[in-house]
């Protein structure tokens, strides 16, 4: 159980560093778009969209990279497989339709609190630049 702790926590900050860097990389590209957002909604509405999918992306990786670890421990034979188990668990879904043996079942709950938040820094990201987007479109109260 410990092994499997370790193992959990080492990707944990794995997902850590590949979350920072493209959390980095997903604020520089609203930045460098930053003075578009007062022309129109819409332009802001597609830079926010656009800032979406690189979170999106970000958090995808993070779940192809646990899912590789699913698979060279032995868990599933397929990359599929293993994506799609490691993406319920990382989302916390919690489906129960594929599930690890006894041996790893602890990296499971482990992702699932990766994915918590990862999501949750993914979250507070777009949310910063949504509310950029829509302050000025808001009228102040009367």
């Amino acid at each position: 159980m410990l092994v499997n702790f370790v193992m959990g926590l080492s990707m944990m900050a794995v997902c850590l560093l590949l979350q920072g860097i493209l959390v980095v990389a997903a604020l520089r590209f609203y930045a460098r778009r930053l003075e578009k957002l007062s022309s129109s909604f819409l332009v802001a509405m597609r830079v926010v969209a656009l800032l979406m999918v690189i979170l999106i992306i970000g958090n995808m990786a993070q779940v192809v990279a646990w899912a590789m670890l699913f698979v060279w421990l032995g868990e599933f034979e397929t990359l599929s497989q293993a994506v799609y188990h490691s993406a319920v668990n990382f989302a916390t879904l919690g489906y129960g339709d594929i599930v690890m043996s006894p041996k790893h079942q602890l990296l499971g709950p482990l992702e699932a609190i990766n994915g918590v938040l990862m999501i949750g820094v993914s979250t507070a990201a777009l949310s910063k630049a949504f509310s950029e987007a829509v302050k000025d479109r808001i009228p102040p109260p009367a």
